[in-house]
């Protein structure tokens, strides 16, 4: 009984503080989660200085959704689309996680032009919270329709699929 105890609070403890499952809803992070993947996700390294550029993150959208998205745009960073190609303070960033979508000649731009100012009324990212997108641009509820999330909202960063087991690894 005494080992049972412990590792039943073994187990709350490391998915309270270090590690959780969840599994992808909907298909705004297509191609690379699909709809149903289930995933890691990494409770450790959520404060701003962990949280880099590109990284992809589960937020408290709601009380009672998790958003699962890509981290664009970091506090004090001006982001703008414009012919399909992103531009973070005037600077040209490739996005390879959406060559799958351009190379599949989809008619249009993936991402519709938008400059930050145009969303939020601000020219830059405020100070304590982050711009995400999904990589289906065409299919994603993101900071173009809910702005800017608080840091505090970041339940942490995934990057590893477990299932199903053709998925199983690390995606980028």
């Amino acid at each position: 009984m005494k080992a049972l105890g412990v590792a039943v609070l073994l187990a709350v403890v490391i998915r309270t503080f270090f590690f959780a499952p969840i599994v992808v809803d909907g298909v705004s992070m297509m191609p690379t989660l699909q709809d149903q993947d289930r995933m890691i996700v990494n409770k450790i390294g959520t404060k701003l200085g962990e949280i880099k550029r590109f990284d992809i993150v589960v937020f408290h959208a709601t009380e009672e959704k998790d958003y699962i998205k890509r981290v664009i745009g970091l506090p004090g960073d001006h982001i703008e689309y414009k012919d399909d190609t992103l531009y973070i303070n005037g600077k040209k960033y490739e996005e390879p996680y959406l060559e799958k979508y351009k190379q599949n000649g989809v008619d249009g731009p993936l991402t519709e032009p938008f400059k930050l100012e145009d969303i939020i009324g601000r020219s830059t990212v405020p100070e304590g919270e982050l711009f995400v997108m999904g990589d289906n641009r065409r299919y994603s509820k993101d900071s173009r329709h809910i702005g800017t999330i608080p840091i505090e909202s970041v339940m942490g960063k995934t990057n590893f699929v477990y299932w199903p087991l053709s998925e199983f690894g690390v995606v980028k």
